[in-house]
């Protein structure tokens, strides 16, 4: 049985996905404050989490940041009063895997949270060996996660670094968006190609910016492919 963090100060907001997700056949732990949540979040290991932005104690932000500083990989669904890019945008680079907007439908709740479980497909997972491998000036150590270009280190989030050795994998191939994200978001669909712009626009920042490089290229009404 999944076991999912929820975390939200609303009571009656946060009985109501316990109920729907205990329908669903999860296990639900559920906390109301942020330094509640985070103490929990060093004692335990979950299968997702949601997570509201605006928390007593510590903030879904801050909350999110610093999960990520032990943990890149537990899925984190970011819940958000505001339908606002920057917010959204804030959000991802906190390390959330993916965002609702309030209000919203318990059911599409209930998709996002199935999708964000199964989200590493058996085709991207089989690539991401311990074997370390470098692409031009890029080296990346799958075993730690890390990347490294011209000896410095790049701090990626889960998602830019499913996104990035998808990329570097297809050894210079167009890489198709709704490929992108069928394979790191799963089948649900409701991610649009406007997510995968602001991962791309967050890596290209991270990766070829700094260096002077112009290594993450689009190619217009298709995807997107690595060359030096």
């Amino acid at each position: 049985m999944n076991q999912i963090l929820l975390i939200e100060d609303d009571p009656k907001l946060n009985q109501n996905i316990k109920e729907v997700l205990a329908e669903e056949g999860f296990s639900i732990e559920s906390v109301f404050d942020g330094l509640l949540a985070e103490k929990l979040l060093n004692r335990k290991s979950y299968d997702c989490i949601i997570l509201d932005i605006n928390l007593p104690g510590k903030n879904g932000y801050d909350l999110c940041a610093d999960f990520r500083k032990t943990d890149l990989s537990t899925p984190v669904l970011m819940l958000t009063a505001f339908d606002e890019l920057e917010d959204k945008i804030k959000g991802y680079e906190c390390g959330a895997d993916d965002y609702l907007t309030k209000p919203f439908y318990m059911k599409e709740l209930v998709l996002k949270v199935k999708s964000l479980i199964k989200r590493s497909p058996p085709s991207l997972s089989a690539k991401d060996t311990h074997t370390d491998f470098q692409v031009s000036d890029i080296t990346v150590r799958p075993g730690q996660k890390k990347v490294f270009r011209q000896g410095k280190e790049i701090q990626l989030t889960p998602r830019e670094y499913q996104i990035l050795l998808k990329i570097l994998h297809a050894d210079g191939e167009v890489v198709p968006k709704k490929e992108l994200i069928k394979e790191i978001w799963g089948k649900y669909l409701e991610t649009n190609t406007n997510t995968i712009e602001v991962y791309i626009n967050f890596l290209r920042n991270k990766l070829d910016k700094p260096f002077g490089k112009d290594s993450i290229k689009t190619k217009i009404g298709f995807g997107y492919y690595f060359e030096d």
